[in-house]
């Protein structure tokens, strides 16, 4: 599969809101709904991706460290379901709970979401400020699929710890890479 590069939306750029489906509650979500005091990151994630496989237990580590630091953390499953059912929200839900995470899953049916965000790959991190500014785009960490290196989540977490101290954002932020976004033939 080839590895698409994220397209770093601008630094300082508003959020754009949304509302989604929960995969796992069945219920609505909306962007203030899963903000957090300090601030909000938000990944496109999916379930078949060999790139966002690898970060699991990365994704879990930096959810149980940051989860009581006033982060509000959210993922989002934007992938063409029809053309790759292991995205579907049922298998997102069933995934979140099998990694044990507690944060939101949401469906991005009319993948609406994924253009407003510039969103090109799975995994791509975006965290936002308390006004809801991006403050950092790109890659978790410089591990890759089939690599030694250990998933740290040493760049999100860089970019984190610089929120939560009220720091300036890291100067250096590279890519995140993975799978493309699976549009929807009307889509794209």
């Amino acid at each position: 599969m080839p590895a698409v590069k994220s397209s770093m939306m601008e630094i300082g750029t508003k959020a754009p809101l949304f509302e989604l489906q929960d995969c796992k509650k069945q219920s609505i979500s909306n962007f203030k709904s899963v903000s957090g005091k300090k601030g909000t990151l938000v990944m496109f994630v999916s379930h078949h991706c060999p790139y966002v496989k690898h970060l699991h237990s990365g994704i879990k580590s930096l959810w149980d460290d940051y989860k009581d630091k006033e982060i509000g953390f959210v993922a989002i499953s934007s992938n063409d379901i029809e053309n790759y059912p292991d995205d579907s929200p049922k298998n997102m839900a069933q995934l979140w709970d099998t990694l044990g995470l507690d944060f939101p899953i949401l469906y991005d049916e009319t993948q609406e979401v994924a253009l407003d965000y510039d969103a090109q790959c799975t995994p791509d991190f975006f965290l936002f400020d308390d006004q809801d500014c991006c403050y950092y785009r790109g890659r978790f960490d410089d591990s890759r699929v089939g690599d030694s290196a250990n998933v740290s989540g040493k760049d999100l977490r860089l970019a984190l710890d610089s929120l939560i101290d009220g720091q300036s954002p890291p100067n250096t932020q590279y890519p995140s890479i993975g799978c493309s976004i699976k549009w929807k033939q009307i889509t794209k």
